[in-house]
């Protein structure tokens, strides 16, 4: 678990300073398709261009570089850390901007089992859909995400975890 921490903080500290972005922070709760409780903090770097911008929204997109607890019941728990490209197309608002993303990334597992679960290997492609909305600053949204190896180690059982998130810049 330490070792798990240490690695997020140096990939997020290493990140943070390639980028003199400001760095917005995200904290997720929710549940894989076993009912595996999922907790899960991320750190987003914006990206500056936008593309296909008119009177409905525009194209975005930004870095998300994750760490995720999976608190099993039939097994030991889990970590993974992760990082991914996000496509973000934010709609036209004053005050409030819905918005509607998907990305895939990698992920690095600390273990291949999770529950009934058997990943095949640490390495994990991530996938993932998710919606909600932007205001003041902040962001309160719904994702999908799911994680497979592909087919490179089978098994590939692969997981999926559903979460309710919100972010907001410090």
């Amino acid at each position: 678990m330490k070792k798990i921490i240490a690695q997020a903080t140096v990939i997020a500290l290493g990140l943070a300073s390639l980028s003199a972005q400001a760095v917005d922070f995200t904290a997720a709760v929710g549940q894989s398709g076993d009912s595996t409780m999922v907790y899960r903090l991320g750190a987003q770097w914006d990206w500056d261009n936008s593309w296909w911008e008119s009177s409905v929204g525009r194209l975005t997109g930004y870095w998300d570089a994750g760490y995720t607890y999976w608190d099993g019941d039939e097994t030991s728990t889990n970590h993974s850390l992760s990082f991914s490209p996000v496509f973000v197309y934010e709609f036209a608002g004053d005050s409030v901007k819905p918005y509607i993303e998907a990305g895939i990334g990698v992920a690095a597992f600390a273990n291949t089992k999770l529950e009934s679960n058997d990943l095949g290997s640490s390495f994990q492609f991530e996938d993932r859909i998710g919606a909600g909305v932007r205001f003041s600053g902040q962001e309160v949204g719904i994702r999908a995400i799911h994680y497979s190896n592909a087919g490179i180690k089978q098994p590939n059982d692969g997981v999926e975890a559903y979460t309710l998130h919100y972010r907001t810049s410090f």
